[in-house]
């Protein structure tokens, strides 16, 4: 009998310790910049203010180890303007270590940092937080914190959040040869009068003319505007194929997570931005998230309507813009429009809910995050909202400016109330056991006990990296015929090196997964026992 083991699809990918350090969230990174021009800072908003990705040369202290000639630009729209016309001197920074020297790289192989200046959020955890909880059901970027230093002036405690670029594909994806691509509006290019009007970032088709989406994304590597055309056009037209060019499941537990966190700053709000989307070389496009800093309730804006109060995000449904049939968000109405994707959307919804917030474990990990940091803090003299704000955001609403940001407990303490009796995920669930993999070299056997379940499905794949494919289960053990009601569901599929697979079943309103975490977790057939 095939051993049948668990596993995360991190755990494929290797790096150096360092690598797993410098964004761990238990250790404080320290950064020192150093500048020749005494007047580095006019320089830097110059080019940040005349829209130029050009850098400034300098050398980088990283973690006591020197790099020369890194390249130094201000990064962010609103964290960087907001903040620059207050006076601050905490602005965030992109530093390009391989700048000048293109075989000069952290350890580990990184080659960007990234430091955020924590606008918007008072109690200093959501980014972090966010991010390591979203880590854990899709491939999401690594955060944790960083004393920045320029010329020895201490400028405070900023995110230090892991760059999506090559290193990161290679760790989720085992290649960085594909198209990638951020959806967010590019603000270099105006919207063209003749194209059809659009709405941000949010994958509406608007014609096969690329000028038609110039404004609304910015090409990275390797990436061509019929990227963007392609998948636009099927997600809206043909939307029944979109399982043949779209990492779907990926999709929902980004949606799942946005929603539950009341992540407005995303796909789902009135911006519609903060994600990429990766189409590796098989042709699959996958999405991945970014930027969490007002996760957590930090925006409030849905694009249906005005702000949302307190209570209107509190209770805020695991449906919007699908039950208004909002056509402006095409990748969440025409893959909820699909039963089974709906389905499972619910149960990636109900999965992270009592897995992070029902059982208090995300209060749990921002105290003690809050903890470790809080010294940095105390100690952080352009740090932009109050010490008082830091010690209660976590709980209750804290002024930033003008805005009060609720407090995150304040937020999710009646949202997981209100989710918990939600109509749809207070339904019953399928209960799937006993799964298990018979290996007979040419084929492969795979079965579970299913309860309560109308369809059951196989997803699997030859590998460790790839989209699953599905193929249906039936209650005979594989064989569509007249011998039912066992509660044993099974298929088969060919032999091959590395099978990993999980199963779906589909009950009448809700889903339910084995592993739960599914597709970033599986089963796999391997050596025997």
């Amino acid at each position: 009998m095939g051993k049948k083991a668990l596993f995360l699809l991190a755990f494929f990918c290797t790096t150096s310790l360092f690598a797993q350090n410098i964004y761990d969230v238990k250790t404080i990174q320290e950064v020192k910049l150093y500048f020749e021009q005494d007047n580095w800072n006019t320089i830097l908003d110059s080019l940040k203010q005349a829209g130029k990705d050009k850098r400034l040369v300098g050398t980088a202290v990283i973690n006591g180890k020197s790099y020369e000639k890194v390249g130094v630009r201000y990064k962010g729209n609103s964290s960087y303007f907001n903040v620059s016309r207050s006076g601050s001197a905490k602005l965030p920074f992109n530093i390009k270590v391989d700048f000048k020297n293109k075989k000069q790289s952290l350890p580990g192989g990184y080659s960007t940092l990234k430091l955020s200046n924590i606008f918007r959020d008072p109690s200093f955890l959501r980014e972090v937080l966010a991010y390591e909880i979203a880590g854990q059901y899709m491939p999401a970027p690594r955060a944790n914190f960083a004393k920045v230093y320029v010329n020895d002036v201490y400028l405070g405690l900023y995110n230090n959040t892991e760059s999506i670029d090559e290193e990161f594909l290679k760790y989720f994806y085992n290649e960085d040869e594909g198209a990638l691509i951020k959806c967010d509006p590019n603000w270099h290019n105006k919207e063209e009068p003749s194209c059809p009007k659009g709405d941000k970032a949010s994958l509406m088709y608007l014609g096969q003319d690329s000028v038609c989406y110039y404004h609304l994304y910015e090409l990275k590597d390797n990436s061509e505007w019929n990227d963007i055309i392609q998948l636009a056009d099927i997600l809206n037209n043909t939307p029944e194929n979109i399982e043949e060019v779209l990492d779907v499941d990926q999709t929902l537990w980004m949606h799942a997570f946005n929603n539950i966190t009341v992540n407005l700053d995303s796909y789902l709000g009135r911006l519609c931005h903060n994600y990429y989307l990766y189409k590796d070389t098989s042709g699959m496009y996958h999405p991945l998230v970014w930027d969490m800093n007002l996760c957590f309730g930090g925006f409030r804006y849905t694009g249906i309507g005005g702000p949302l109060s307190n209570e209107k995000m509190q209770r805020m449904s695991p449906f919007i813009h699908y039950k208004e049939k909002n056509q402006k968000r095409p990748l969440i109405v025409q893959l909820f429009g699909d039963n089974l994707y709906r389905k499972i959307y619910a149960a990636h919804l109900k999965t992270i809910l009592e897995e992070q917030f029902a059982n208090g474990e995300y209060l749990k990990r921002a105290k003690e995050i809050k903890e470790l940091i809080r010294p940095h803090v105390e100690s952080d003299g352009n740090k932009l909202y109050t010490m008082e704000g830091f010690e209660t955001n976590h709980r209750v609403s804290a002024k930033a400016d003008k805005s009060n940001i609720i407090g995150i407990a304040e937020l999710m303490e009646p949202r997981i109330e209100y989710l918990k009796t939600h109509a749809l995920l207070s339904q019953p669930q399928p209960i799937i056991t006993e799964v298990s993999a018979l290996d007979y070299g040419d084929i492969v056997g795979i079965s579970a006990r299913i309860e309560d379940t109308e369809k059951a499905w196989l997803y699997y794949r030859y590998g460790n990296f790839g989209n699953f494919k599905r193929i249906e289960m039936f209650d005979d053990g594989g064989h569509n015929d007249e011998v039912m009601g066992d509660n044993i569901w099974g298929a088969t599929v060919n032999g091959g090196k590395e099978l990993q697979y999980y199963i779906v079943a589909e009950g009448t309103a809700l889903a339910a997964l084995s592993p739960e975490r599914a597709s970033f977790e599986f089963y796999e057939v391997g050596e025997e026992e």
